[in-house]
């Protein structure tokens, strides 16, 4: 198509998605503010870079995960040298659980609120451009906002205010695509996806106004969408990646718009660490 695409691969963080960078400067700054102890509700990548985080800073830290957490996420977050309680059937549940957590002592660390979160997720815009790469699209996925939160304010800081910005849900993880349909925020009743980790049911404030604000498109892929776009990065770029990340490699790969009028186009590959191969085996068999 003439287009040149380039992949900011935040699946090679530390921690395995790019929560390490929003987290990980939340985490230093609560420390240095004298916080003993950090708790974290997540489906699984957020916890996980709270754990490496907390394990780098010399600090404990407890994360609550829902039952959707996959297996293999809640070992990792162990090897960190965290403490796991599962608790909730979704993350909303788990989030007020590690709320009255932290009353007891303990800074919460929250997975995608916090304008510590979104001032670490900038820099990966950063690094695009101090790489000399002026990107006219920026394709990203949407679970509770962070991410967004970030590159956005990432573009603002270097000159990109007028860099389109795709934002990617799954169709059965869409609220900022509800929100945005009624022009006010608003929430899901439910989450229906495999992409476990965009499984908020309500964006952060943030995320809805800078979407007013900046040229954000608001796209849905299907499920089948996102585990086929997994399946395909594996073997282009021999990289897994769970569905969440899918999400955005969707967006291009099936594409029916003409991507001509973009002359470099940056996609997040935000990552994640709770698929295994063989559960993309299944996933695949199923759709």
């Amino acid at each position: 198509m003439g287009t040149r695409v380039w992949l900011k691969m935040e699946a090679l963080q530390p921690s395995g998605s790019f929560k390490c960078r929003g987290v990980g400067e939340a985490c230093r700054y609560y420390v240095m503010q004298g916080a003993t102890e950090l708790v974290a509700s997540s489906g699984g990548n957020a916890g996980l870079a709270v754990a490496y985080a907390g394990r780098q800073l010399g600090v404990p830290v407890t994360v609550v995960v829902p039952t959707t957490t996959s297996q293999r996420a809640i070992d990792l977050i162990i090897l960190e040298g965290a403490k796991v309680l599962v608790q909730g059937e979704r993350w909303n549940e788990s989030h007020k659980v590690a709320l009255s957590l932290a009353e007891q002592g303990g800074a919460y660390i929250h997975p995608f609120d916090d304008p510590h979160l979104w001032q670490g997720h900038a820099s990966m815009i950063d690094e695009i451009y101090q790489s000399d790469i002026k990107p006219d699209l920026v394709v990203l996925s949407v679970g509770g906002g962070g991410l967004l939160c970030g590159a956005i304010e990432g573009l603002r800081r270097n000159g990109g205010t007028d860099v389109t910005v795709w934002a990617i849900e799954t169709v059965g993880t869409a609220s900022l695509n509800t929100a945005l349909a009624v022009d006010r925020l608003t929430g899901l009743d439910h989450i229906d996806s495999v992409a476990t980790s965009l499984g908020a049911l309500c964006v952060a404030e943030q995320a809805f106004k800078l979407s007013r604000e900046h040229d954000v498109k608001s796209k849905l892929v299907t499920d089948k969408q996102a585990i086929a776009a997994c399946d395909r990065f594996l073997d282009e770029q021999r990289m897994l990646v769970e569905p969440a990340c899918g999400a955005s490699l969707a967006a291009l790969y099936d594409c029916n718009e003409s991507l001509a009028n973009y002359n470099d186009v940056v996609v997040i590959v935000c990552g994640g660490v709770g698929t295994t191969r063989k559960q993309l085996n299944d996933w695949l068999t199923k759709s």
